[in-house]
């Protein structure tokens, strides 16, 4: 056992990720397990809308109708067994689509169905309960679409325990389709903290795909190879510890940098990364680069998880439509916003000759001046400019007419205006985010093979404790002199930026070690508070992870609502790290060279 290792895939970072990280991984990988992750905040309100359409629907389709359709076979011949989470809002659904794929083609295959998400019988109580959202307090919303919890990985090691070839979840932590593979093949304990702890951290690198491989690092251009970009594969041991790695002849980089950023990637306090299954301490991992795209991931420490599960519910709250207009010529984004001023001026006149109240949100962004820049903005005088205009109403016959007067544009106003972006706008509901705590005895995880259901015990976990203080400025050792130069904070940093709801994380890594304590000094909660002051409009607060070099900020309000509430280009906060990555900084000439 003490040499066992177990080589995991993951081959999806989110719905819509690219169709070739399965065979990659499956035929080059070398792997033992394949695992896939389709379930950010923003798709479980997909999911809604999809059912709400067709209620035989709510899964993640191309999970069954691509990835397993073609590669069903190849996978059984290789005793390659497959987490997934695909099954969103209706993993039953899901199951009988792929168990369907597999009788067509022939192939006996045990798949394994986990079931108690869903919250949604339990609405009634909690609304008379007075239960409140996570982050602002507010009430259970009237029209609910679907209310699903995190649930954690004992489910999972559970059907494997139990011989599933296949599994597939609906709602659970990303990180739990792989922290299941791992306790299940080294029999770790739920008291086993600090191996759960790097169990999830190891899911946690490889549940967004080629995110740790390369995809989206700060140094771009020093990533070979693009279009074959290589997944992650992680190399577990029994002891905790892994290797982050990818199939050999592939794209993309795995260095102590690409595989830094995705560990920062949306974990708000990282010495209390609260899981279903461990509360995680992330300040001490310790990164080391094992070879060429190898490296070697040790330090998490775990210990008992609170008692609540993590609920994500859905709404309806009127509905929404986007549109956009090219501007091209002299003063294009002077010109794009004046269309957007006009645009707005008109409809809400027609809206009060029909007898609709005024739109309940608009927003207008100017693509290609840098409007999310702000203040910082460097091409405000652009000669081609994008109007954005994003708008939400209670009521659809509004937003029809709000589509039917953008085309008016095109010979009613700005000189220079074409292209809308692929036909008229269309409105949509406006399906809206609800985060809450719920006790993880009020529900009862299954685990559902061959007509046979299961029960899972899952231990109660413990009262939520208060989180650690944001770490403080340090002040820097700025050599004797004071010869220094102002630079870019991205000379001196690796950033990630991601979404927790309205939260944006932006994670840092300092470049060198000895750049840290001047980022501690130069990059306070105050200085990046100021500098993102046109978006973030909450508190913001940074906490350190000395074990690489890394600061976490956690951005509150940021992100207009986030997900499909944001009327934002960028719900999800991820060009925030790239706006904080222009600060200027001053740094001692000397350490620089």
């Amino acid at each position: 056992m003490h040499d066992k290792t177990v080589r995991i895939g993951g081959a999806c970072g989110f719905w819509g990720d690219s169709s070739v990280g399965a065979p990659q991984l499956v035929r080059h990988g070398g792997i033992d397990y394949l695992v896939f992750d389709y379930l950010a905040e923003l798709t479980m309100s997909v999911l809604a809308a999809a059912r709400l359409r067709k209620p035989e629907l709510g899964y993640a389709t191309d999970f069954v109708t691509v990835t397993m359709k073609t590669l069903l076979r190849e996978i059984v011949e290789c005793n390659i067994r497959v987490v997934s989470n695909a099954g969103g809002i209706n993993p039953q659904g899901c199951a009988q689509a792929l168990a369907a794929i597999a009788a067509e083609q022939g192939i006996a295959v045990r798949i394994a169905v986990v079931e108690g998400d869903d919250v949604m019988p339990l609405v009634a109580s909690l609304r008379e309960a007075g239960i409140t959202d996570m982050q602002k307090g507010l009430p259970l919303p009237d029209k609910l679409v679907s209310a699903n919890a995190y649930l954690g990985a004992l489910p999972v090691c559970k059907a494997l325990d139990q011989g599933a070839q296949i599994v597939i979840t609906g709602r659970c932590v990303d990180s739990a389709v792989t922290l299941g593979v791992l306790m299940h093949e080294f029999g770790w304990q739920a008291h086993d903290y600090d191996r759960l702890a790097q169990g999830s951290l190891a899911g946690h690198i490889i549940e967004c795909g080629c995110q740790a491989t390369g995809g989206l690092h700060t140094d771009w251009e020093q990533v070979p190879d693009w279009p074959n970009i290589g997944y992650p594969v992680v190399e577990c041991r029994a002891d905790g510890s892994f290797l982050v790695g990818k199939p050999p002849a592939t794209g993309g980089l795995v260095t102590t940098a690409t595989v830094g950023e995705q560990v920062l990637y949306e974990i708000g306090d990282p010495s209390a990364y609260l899981l279903p299954d461990v509360t995680c301490d992330f300040t001490q991992v310790a990164l080391r680069q094992a070879g060429p795209d190898l490296v070697e991931v040790r330090g998490a420490r775990g210990r008992a998880p609170g008692n609540c599960y993590k609920v994500s519910a859905t709404y309806m709250e009127g509905f929404r439509c986007n549109a956009q207009l090219t501007i091209v010529g002299i003063d294009a984004a002077a010109k794009a916003e004046r269309t957007a001023e006009a645009i707005l001026a008109r409809t809400r006149r027609l809206f009060a000759e029909n007898g609709w109240g005024d739109y309940t949100r608009t927003r207008v962004e100017v693509l290609g001046a840098e409007s999310c820049f702000g203040p910082h903005a460097a091409a405000r005088h652009t000669r081609e400019a994008i109007m954005r205009l994003a708008v939400t109403h209670p009521e659809k016959a509004a937003l029809e007419l709000f589509a039917r007067e953008i085309a008016a544009a095109g010979t009613s106003w700005s000189p220079g205006t074409t292209g809308s972006g692929g036909g008229r706008a269309s409105p949509s509901p406006s399906i809206r985010q609800y985060a809450f705590l719920l006790d993880k005895g009020a529900l009862s995880p299954t685990v559902v093979m061959d007509g046979v259901w299961t029960a899972v015990s899952i231990p109660a976990g413990h009262a939520a404790t208060d989180a650690a203080a944001p770490a403080a400025a340090q002040a820097a050792a700025i050599p004797a002199g004071g010869d220094s130069i102002e630079v870019p904070l991205v000379r001196l940093a690796y950033g990630r930026s991601g979404d927790k709801g309205d939260i944006s994380n932006i994670g840092l890594i300092a470049r060198r070690p000895e750049y840290l304590p001047l980022l501690r000094a130069e990059v306070t909660a105050a200085r990046v508070a100021d500098w993102l002051g046109h978006l973030v409009l909450g508190p913001v607060s940074r906490y350190d992870l000395p074990g690489f070099d890394a600061m976490n900020f956690v951005c509150e309000s940021a992100l207009d609502g986030g997900g499909m509430a944001s009327l934002r280009n960028d719900p999800l906060g991820k060009g925030m790290a790239q706006i904080l990555l222009t600060m200027p900084v001053r740094v001692p000439r000397s350490l620089l060279s």
